[in-house]
């Protein structure tokens, strides 16, 4: 806790005026009244120091800036998670490709990742497996995420850590947006009715389909007597 007039209990200070000038080491109550004398405070800066270091200041607008200067480094102070990735030397390639996509959205969310590979039995003998696999990763994943601790082994586990890139930092690597269509999709379904009004009129050549659908498929039809008068005109059309 900062201490400022009458809590400064020490029997002399070395003191600095409002202009940051060096004015000597003084008896306390002579630097309480340099201070009151500007109406201004004793504030002791340097409690550790022999003699502590005072200034003389106004402490409200000091608390102020200070407060200020705290808020600003909490606004640029960025809190890092670490992530935590486990492979094995012999992997397959859909885990592979599974767990890589997990290394790359944390990269994406800016977390760093600790990428580990686990040793069994004497598996532990070929530790250039492991290399390989974080090597291959390192390189696959290089747009978004950069080494920060090379590949090194402890006892049965080889780890490597890997922390967003500075495109990720700077949001230069936001995911695509996938093509919703083309738009061919529409084209089949807009061309069903033709297809069905084109078997209608296929099937139009039966000449018992074509009569009913004139009909109206109200299930009465031509009585025997007109098909024949109809029929008989129609001959009789046709002789020259």
């Amino acid at each position: 806790m900062t201490r400022i007039n009458e809590r400064i209990r020490v029997p002399e200070v070395r003191l600095i005026d409002d202009e940051g000038n060096q004015v000597g080491v003084l008896k306390i109550a002579d630097a309480l009244n340099f201070a009151h004398e500007r109406d201004l405070d004793l504030v002791e800066v340097a409690p550790e120091a022999r003699p502590p270091v005072c200034r003389v200041l106004d402490y409200s607008k000091y608390k102020y800036e200070q407060a200020q200067k705290q808020k600003q480094a909490r606004k640029h102070q960025q809190q890092v998670t670490i992530r935590e990735i486990k492979f094995r030397p012999k992997i397959a390639q859909h885990d592979y490709d599974t767990k890589k996509s997990h290394v790359e959205r944390f990269l994406r969310h800016k977390d760093k990742v600790k990428i580990t590979i686990m040793f069994r039995g004497r598996e532990v003998t070929h530790p250039e497996r492991g290399t390989a696999i974080l090597d291959r990763l390192a390189a696959e994943l290089a747009e978004f995420g950069v080494v920060e601790q090379h590949p090194t082994q402890e006892g049965r586990n080889m780890t490597m850590l890997m922390a967003p890139s500075k495109a990720v930092l700077a949001g230069r690597t936001e995911l695509s947006v996938l093509p919703g269509g083309s738009g061919d999709g529409a084209g089949p379904a807009q061309q069903a009715p033709a297809a069905a009004g084109s078997q209608a009129s296929n099937g139009g050549d039966d000449a018992g389909g074509g009569a009913k659908a004139s009909e109206g498929g109200d299930g009465a039809g031509a009585s025997p007597q007109a098909a024949a008068e109809a029929a008989s005109a129609s001959a009789e059309s046709a002789v020259p």
